[in-house]
C-alpha cells in the first residue's frame, strides 16, 4: 500500500479510536495530537522511540475496564505504562496502538500497620509507600535506584529489585496480591493477604510479565519493620578478581547482608566527584556491605564480614559511624547512572544475572570486550545476587558508536548465559533484549511462554512485540547473527 493511501487510513483509524475512547473518558484524558503524545514516545531506553496513535489517562478502574473493552472490540494494541522509568523499552508505544498510562491512579488505598500491609494503586511511587509507613516504624523493602520516581505498577511489571534485594527480596517476594484487568475487561485478583492462596500461583506468573497479561489496578504489598540500626562497610580491593571472590566468600560464610554491592574503578571515579561519597578512587573495586537489625546483631555481623573481607584481600576497610555516613556511602551507588553523564555524552545500561562465583570471570571478560568494541564500560553490581549493571559509555553523535554499544551489550548478555546466568535480573526484556531471548531459550521454551501469553490474551493485543521473540524472529536472528550487530530490532518481522 503506498503512502498517500496509508495516511488517510491511519487518520481515519485514529479518529475512530479517539471517538470511542472519548465516549468513556473526559476529553483531557485522551491525547492524540503529536505535541501531547511526544512525551510518551519512549521509556528510559530513549534510543528507541515511537509516537503512539493515542494516549489515555484513566483515573479509575472502571475507566480502565472500559478502555480495554473498546480496544479489544476495535482490535487496537495496548501498551500499559507506569512512570516511564523502565530501561528495556517495555513501555515503548506501537504506532497503531494506545498507550494506557496508570499515572493518575496514585492513591494509597489503605495502610494497615498491624497487618503490616499497604494497598496502593499502580501509580503510587515506590518511595511514597515507605514515606507513608514511616510513622508506624515500617517501610517497603524493594528500593530500585529510581525509587523516587518509579511507580509500584511498573515495579510489578518488571519485578524490580534494588540494593537491598539480597536480604529482603525482589518485588515478587514483597507483593501479596495484585488486582488486574484482563483484555476482556474482567477484574481478576491474584494472591491474597494471607500466607497462601488457593489454586495455581498465578501471582508469580503475573509479576514480571511486562504488561503482556493484564493491566494492574491495585497492589497489596508487605511492609517490614525499620531495623533498629544499620551500618555499612566500604571495602577496597586492588584487584577486581579479589573483589569478586570476596562477594562469594561473604555468602559462603553464611552471612546474608542487607546489601552487597560492587563498583569498579571506572564507576568509583565517575561517581566520587558527583556525590563525594568518600570512595577510594585508587581501588580497582569497592564493595559496600550493609548489616541491619538490632544493635547487637549488627555489631556481630559487621565484625564477621570485616574478618571475611580482610581474609579475601581487602586493602582498606571503612565502617559507617552514623546514619549520615551510611547514606553517604550508599549515595555513590544510588547515583551511578546520573553520574555517567559527567564523563560521557551517552550511556547504555545493561542488566544481566550470573552465579556469584563467576563475578571475577565476567568482569575480566567485560574488560576484554572494552578493547574489542573500543568503548569504556563502568561496572556496578547487585553483587550479592549476581545482578550486573554494566554502563557502556558512548557518544551517539559519533557515527557507529551506538551500534557498537548495542553489540557490546549483546556480547555481555551472551557471556552471562555462557557462565550459567540469565539475560535480565530486574529491568525486563522489553525490546532491548528480545534478540538475546533467542540465545537463551529454545523453541520449545519460547512456545511455552507464548502459551501463557495466549491464555491471558488470545488476541495478542496487550504489549505485543515485547519480551518473547517469535519462532520466525529467532530463525531470522540465527541466519543473520553471523557477526554481532548485524541485526537490529527494526529489521525483524512482527509476530
Amino acid at each position: 500500500m503506498n503512502a498517500p493511501t496509508e495516511a488517510p487510513f491511519a487518520l481515519s483509524r485514529q479518529r475512530e479510536v479517539v471517538a470511542a475512547l472519548r465516549s468513556v473518558l473526559p476529553e483531557n484524558a485522551v491525547l492524540f495530537n503529536e505535541e501531547d503524545t511526544r512525551p510518551y514516545e519512549c521509556d528510559g531506553l530513549s534510543a528507541y522511540r515511537q509516537l503512539p496513535m493515542v494516549v489515555v489517562l484513566p483515573k479509575t478502574e472502571a475507566q480502565i475496564i472500559a478502555i480495554l473493552k473498546i480496544c479489544q472490540r476495535l482490535e487496537v494494541p495496548i501498551v500499559p505504562r507506569g512512570a516511564g522509568t523502565g530501561l528495556s523499552g517495555g513501555a515503548m508505544p506501537i504506532a497503531d496502538g494506545v498507550v494506557l498510562s496508570t499515572a493518575r491512579l496514585n492513591k494509597i488505598v489503605r495502610l494497615d500497620p498491624y497487618a503490616r500491609v499497604a494497598v496502593v494503586q499502580p501509580g503510587v511511587r515506590n518511595l511514597a509507600i515507605s514515606e507513608a509507613a514511616s510513622s508506624h516504624g515500617l517501610y517497603y523493602a524493594p528500593d530500585p535506584s529510581s525509587q523516587i520516581a518509579c511507580s509500584i505498577g511498573g515495579n510489578v511489571a518488571e519485578n524490580s529489585g534494588g540494593v537491598h534485594c539480597l536480604k529482603y527480596g525482589l518485588t515478587v517476594h514483597n507483593v501479596l496480591r495484585v488486582r488486574m484487568v484482563t483484555i476482556e475487561g474482567d477484574v481478576v485478583e491474584l494472591g491474597n493477604e494471607g500466607l497462601d492462596a488457593p489454586g495455581l500461583d498465578l501471582l508469580a506468573v503475573f509479576i514480571g510479565s511486562e504488561g503482556m497479561l493484564g493491566v494492574v489496578t491495585e497492589v497489596t504489598v508487605k511492609l517490614v519493620p525499620k531495623p533498629q540500626k544499620a551500618r555499612v562497610i566500604m571495602a577496597s580491593f586492588d584487584d577486581v578478581v579479589k573483589g569478586g571472590n570476596a562477594v562469594a566468600n561473604v555468602i559462603a560464610a553464611g552471612i546474608i547482608p542487607a546489601g552487597l554491592e560492587m563498583m569498579d574503578k571506572t564507576s568509583s571515579r565517575m561517581v566520587e566527584p558527583f556525590v563525594k561519597a568518600g570512595y577510594d578512587t585508587d581501588a580497582e573495586a569497592i564493595l559496600l556491605c550493609e548489616s541491619d537489625g538490632t544493635p547487637e546483631e549488627v555489631e556481630e555481623e559487621i565484625a564477621r564480614m570485616t574478618e571475611v573481607l580482610n581474609a579475601s584481600g581487602a586493602t582498606a576497610i571503612a565502617v559507617s559511624h552514623d546514619e549520615a555516613e551510611r547514606m553517604r556511602f550508599w549515595s555513590g551507588r544510588k547515583n551511578a547512572f546520573p553520574a555517567a553523564g559527567r564523563i560521557s555524552p551517552d550511556y547504555y545500561c545493561m542488566d544481566g544475572t550470573i552465579p556469584r562465583k563467576k563475578l571475577a570471570q565476567v568482569l575480566l571478560g567485560i574488560a576484554e570486550m572494552e578493547k574489542t568494541f573500543n568503548l569504556r564500560c563502568a561496572n556496578v553490581f547487585h553483587a550479592g545476587d549476581g545482578n550486573l549493571h554494566p554502563l557502556i559509555l558512548f557518544d551517539a553523535n559519533q557515527p557507529g558508536e551506538f551500534d557498537r554499544a548495542e553489540e557490546f551489550g549483546a556480547a555481555i548478555l551472551e557471556l552471562c548465559v555462557e557462565v550459567g546466568g540469565t539475560i535480565t535480573g530486574e529491568h525486563g526484556v522489553g525490546i532491548e533484549k528480545i534478540n538475546s531471548m533467542c540465545v537463551q531459550f529454545s523453541d520449545a521454551e519460547r512456545a511455552a511462554f507464548f502459551a501463557v501469553k495466549r491464555a491471558f490474551d488470545t488476541a495478542f493485543l496487550l504489549n505485543p512485540d515485547k519480551a518473547i521473540p517469535s519462532l520466525v524472529r529467532c530463525a531470522e536472528y540465527g541466519k543473520m547473527h553471523v557477526q554481532r550487530g548485524q541485526l537490529k530490532f527494526a529489521d525483524l518481522p512482527r509476530f
